[in-house]
């Protein structure tokens, strides 16, 4: 994919093109200083002169993230996704809205595509897993958070909700097992399994 339609920029004068490159060199500028309201409303601007800008709509999905106005986040992600249906972020952007908003289905179709497109994107393993959750689908979210812990083998979270599984699955001595080797590199996250699950690690192992 070239550059100029990654960017969203073939159905746009020279002028046009011209102008959007000065107010998103302009925007970038903003976030770097932290100024996320202006740069906010210069995308908006860059929006405004042509609407299939994916820099644009990517990052005004973020700021309405960040903001948790979801609704609106997933409304920029998706116009950004069917613009650029081949890049797997789009797709992981689009289900971690929906599974934020307790779409379970949609969720899961879009972080699937998300790892068909590239199955070494670990956080999408990882959103998998919590969508298959949702579902009370317990023996597929293991299989999505082993793969993210064997991306991300020091990420505490997959491990986390490795042991919140077990337990949802009555096996507390796999979810024991877990805790034991999450104890061995985030203690912290260990010891708040140790109160949510009643279960006691062995500190001498």
């Amino acid at each position: 994919m070239s550059v100029k339609t990654q960017l969203g920029s073939s159905h746009v004068s020279g002028s046009g093109t011209s102008k959007c490159w000065w107010l998103r060199w302009q925007a970038r500028a903003l976030l770097v200083l932290g100024l996320r309201k202006q740069a906010h409303g210069l995308f908006q601007q860059i929006l405004a002169i042509n609407p299939e800008d994916v820099l644009a709509l990517n990052t005004l999905g973020y700021h309405e993230l960040n903001e948790k106005r979801l609704v609106q986040a997933l409304a920029y992600f998706e116009r950004a996704l069917a613009l650029t249906p081949s890049h797997a972020n789009a797709h992981f952007n689009v289900g971690f809205v929906c599974e934020a908003l307790g779409r379970s289905q949609p969720a899961e179709h879009a972080f699937k595509k998300a790892i068909e497109l590239d199955s070494k994107l670990d956080r999408a393993w990882y959103g998998l897993g919590l969508t298959l959750v949702r579902q009370q689908r317990f023996e597929e979210s293991l299989v999505a958070f082993k793969r993210n812990t064997e991306l991300q083998s020091m990420s505490p979270y997959a491990w986390y909700q490795m042991a919140r599984v077990h337990m949802e699955m009555h096996a507390p001595d796999k979810a024991l097992e877990v805790m034991q080797h999450l104890n061995g590199f985030e203690p912290k996250v260990a010891a708040q399994l140790e109160r949510e699950t009643g279960l006691r690690l062995n500190r001498s192992a």
